[in-house]
């Protein structure tokens, strides 16, 4: 059957381990120096561990696989004891994966095993942020950045990347700005700090399911229209760093070398990070 498994890049990996506490499920050890998915049965394909690999070496990849077996994976998370339980049931939890979620609860009363209380202490390595059920508050300090009544900066239409032509003529020498669907939501300045002067490209490395075809589309762009730079735009949770990746290596597959700026926007809405 096909279906979404991730794939790890072995010239990429330096067999950190960090990717390892992020798969409770045991889909992944370090085997020869090199982090290794062990059997697809284990990977849930929800990439909880894209986000904690430094290198950029994970990615969600659609193919023939062997059928995920939650059942098979509780025998070998039950091993791991309570806390193991509850980092996998959590990570079930917060990805709205209920079916797997029942399937687990059913096989740990069956062996008569405590569920923990997996919906509501959020501190396990592999929990998803960008998944979250959060409720957020605005910040109570005033801004340090003015964000003056502004006239609206979208230069292009459309601006998600799987409905962009890489022909457009509006590509010509631009200055791209790749951002985060949330981001613009997230960050009140968006249009006066980023998207000024910019053309606008948007994706979401979490959900869309075409990450191949982007990589080769940006390739595309980045070969033929001579761009002149580009921003990163991107929430501060781990999946949303897929951003830099697919960039990176749609122009390693260009051959070309463009200027990149990179912005993390925190989900409270401030830059918290710029390289």
């Amino acid at each position: 059957m096909k279906r979404d498994v991730i794939r790890i890049n072995e010239d990429k990996c330096t067999g950190c381990g960090d990717c390892i506490p992020g798969c409770p499920e045991g889909a992944l050890q370090v085997v020869d120096g090199k982090a290794r998915l062990i059997s697809d049965l284990f990977c849930d394909g929800l990439g909880a561990c894209i986000g904690t690999c430094p290198q950029g070496a994970i990615e969600i990849e659609q193919r023939e696989a062997e059928e995920y077996d939650e059942r098979k994976v509780m025998e070998n998370i039950i091993k791991g004891g309570k806390n193991v339980i509850k980092a996998h049931l959590q990570h079930l939890n917060d990805h709205g994966q209920k079916k797997y979620l029942n399937q687990a609860i059913h096989l740990l009363e069956e062996k008569n095993i405590p569920v923990p209380n997996y919906e509501h202490e959020k501190t396990f390595a592999c929990e998803c942020p960008g998944a979250r059920e959060m409720e957020l508050e605005p910040s109570s300090e005033p801004s340090t950045e003015a964000v003056p009544d502004s006239k609206p900066e979208l230069k292009n239409w459309p601006i998600q990347l799987q409905l962009l032509n890489p022909n457009a003529p509006y590509l010509k020498n631009a200055d791209l700005l790749i951002a985060a669907d949330c981001a613009p939501f997230a960050y009140p300045n968006f249009n006066q700090k980023f998207l000024k002067g910019k053309i606008l490209i948007i994706l979401c490395p979490k959900l869309d399911k075409t990450i191949e075809e982007y990589i080769d589309k940006l390739a595309e762009i980045f070969k033929i229209q001579d761009i002149h730079s580009i921003s990163i735009v991107h929430m501060e949770v781990p999946c949303c760093s897929g951003i830099g990746v697919i960039v990176n290596r749609a122009l390693e597959k260009a051959k070309k070398d463009i200027t990149v700026e990179d912005y993390t926007i925190s989900i409270n809405g401030e830059v918290i990070n710029t390289q």
